[in-house]
């Protein structure tokens, strides 16, 4: 009897402990600790946006949706005020023209933000180092300005418009007198 029951103790064990690791995993690839690409083969580039939103450290960098790269520094230039993003870019894609645009995008409505490359048309490529200029870059659209804009937009629209005419005069009919004899 005592036998059955620790076959029965043994195997309850090991299905927590597959449970644990599999929970574990899941963490892993759900908080993005998980990489996709060798980390420590890769070059830096960099970038400056007027607004960089919800973007993260370790928050992903893709290209027509796949992976390509991670944040690795989130920083505010002193002279421009600008935020500086720098990134890590795996070796694989060393083609990257220099002319491309990178935007901050929201991973569906709510989601985390990420960085997006589109792809330019130059013969030159991204190398260690690169800085993508500002002029390249679409900053991050935040849901709370998107909502005031709209709002405030709506609220000009229900504004009755004022004129600084005067008021129309009633017409004054001319009088007829009768003459006195």
């Amino acid at each position: 009897m005592r036998s059955n029951l620790s076959i029965v103790e043994i195997s309850v064990g090991a299905f927590m402990v597959a449970a644990l690791l599999a929970l574990g995993m899941l963490a892993l690839k759900v908080s993005g600790l998980q990489s996709t690409f060798q980390e420590d083969r890769g070059f830096h580039i960099s970038t400056e946006f007027t607004n960089v939103g919800g973007l993260k450290i370790r928050s992903k960098v893709s290209m027509a949706g796949v992976i390509i790269g991670r944040v690795t520094r989130i920083s505010l230039d002193p002279s421009t005020f600008n935020a500086k993003v720098d990134m890590l870019i795996d070796d694989r894609f060393r083609e990257i023209p220099d002319d491309s645009r990178v935007s901050i995008l929201t991973a569906g409505l709510l989601g985390d933000n990420y960085v997006n490359l589109n792809a330019g048309f130059s013969d030159q490529f991204l190398k260690e180092g690169s800085a993508l200029p500002l002029e390249n870059t679409d900053s991050a659209m935040v849901l709370e300005q998107l909502i005031e804009k709209f709002l405030g937009q709506k609220a000009m629209e229900a504004k009755p418009s004022s004129t600084h005419s005067e008021p129309e005069q009633p017409k004054q009919e001319p009088s007829h007198e009768k003459h006195k004899s």
